[in-house]
């Protein structure tokens, strides 16, 4: 039977106008094998190229249908919308200027486009993923106040909110502005105390909800990370949403990962997702820099009674079993929630749980993670 590497195959011997192949191009969407019936999208620019492409798509065509165990083929072109052969739709206009105030004058969102191989960000010199195997364990928090208090320490710092369905950053960090796009495809991003930032929170209103499958979101992360204008950054942490999904994949398979932290809470339910994390970045080739335990402790602001809410010391345990550098812990702390919703990172200010921050931070410029 006819599968994609087959139907593929065939592709690559339909040479277009401009040189090249349907798939060396990378105009091949939504291709699909059913019960005989292939279905594929090609993406083209333009309804000009729409029509000069007409004959490669009867060229496919005919290909596939002498495939075995192929019944029917349906090719459609789209410019971006289109029926069966004929684009519908004009060229895109060219981005204009921003006009100051305005959202940015350009599109985030796209199929990612083909790179070879992994690719450092233009300035900057390490790039660190913060993940953990599930939500709720604090991940978010922990990467704004540790970019905080790695500037604070005189870092050149920037964070990548790739939580693209949750982005979190802005609030945490107080950013309410939107980044600038002086010429429609770079994106000057914010700052924020001393933190350089860009997230999808910055783009959409707030309350709105970004619904895009997985495609989509590959592609945003990938203008994300290569048209900001990072500037010279002596570390770019980025944010990821929980699991091990496709943001993860992307990050790993197409950017030159310094390596990832871990933050996990200690209780077993978290460890076991924090394993998962683990073992997808060791899959994937991205070396552990070391695990955080967050929520640690809770120190009852009335008595002073230490109480560990969500147990303790399983994270360092994890580490050692791991075989893996254990860098800090952060204590359960209201003032931790209350600078998050402020957008006054606790780490800004002093107290006990700004020096954990702060303690953290100098364990990664020590260890040449940042």
């Amino acid at each position: 039977m006819t599968d994609r590497e087959s139907v593929l195959a065939e592709l690559r011997k339909v040479a277009l106008p401009d040189g090249g192949d349907l798939v060396s191009a990378d105009m091949i969407r939504a291709l699909t094998i059913d019960a005989g019936v292939v279905r594929f999208v090609i993406e083209v620019p333009d309804a000009e190229a729409a029509r000069r492409i007409e004959p490669a798509r009867a060229q496919a065509e005919a290909l596939l249908r002498d495939l075995p165990g192929v019944q029917s083929v349906s090719i459609v072109l789209t410019a971006p919308t289109t029926t069966r052969g004929q684009a519908k739709a004009p060229a895109a206009p060219q981005p204009a200027a921003q006009a100051p105030g305005q959202p940015p004058s350009l599109t985030i969102g796209r199929h990612p486009t083909p790179q070879a191989g992994p690719q450092p960000v233009k300035g900057v010199a390490r790039i660190v993923a913060i993940g953990s195997g599930k939500g709720g364990v604090g991940k978010s928090t922990l990467t704004a106040n540790l970019a905080v208090a790695l500037a604070r320490q005189g870092r050149r710092v920037g964070i990548l909110d790739a939580d693209i369905y949750g982005p979190s950053q802005p609030r945490m960090l107080g950013v309410t502005g939107r980044p600038a796009s002086p010429d429609g495809h770079s994106i000057q991003p914010l700052q924020a105390h001393g933190v350089t930032l860009m997230s999808m929170g910055l783009l959409t209103k707030d309350g709105e909800a970004i619904v895009w499958r997985g495609p989509m979101l590959m592609g945003a992360l990938q203008q994300m990370l290569g048209q900001v204008m990072w500037g010279e950054l002596d570390i770019l942490l980025i944010d990821l949403p929980p699991g091990t999904g496709d943001v993860q994949l992307t990050l790993c398979q197409k950017t030159n990962l310094t390596g990832a932290i871990i933050v996990s809470t200690p209780q077993d339910v978290a460890l076991i997702d924090a394993r998962r994390a683990i073992d997808m970045f060791v899959k994937l080739k991205t070396p552990v820099l070391g695990l955080v335990e967050n929520m640690s402790t809770y120190i009852c602001p009335n008595c002073g009674h230490e109480e560990h809410l969500f147990g303790h010391g399983g994270v360092a345990a994890e580490a050692r079993a791991q075989n893996l550098p254990f860098l800090g812990e952060v204590p359960l702390d209201l003032s931790v929630r209350l600078s998050g919703d402020s957008g006054l990172p606790v780490a800004a200010g002093d107290g006990p749980v700004a020096d954990a921050y702060a303690q953290l931070a100098r364990r990664m410029v020590a260890g040449g993670m940042a």
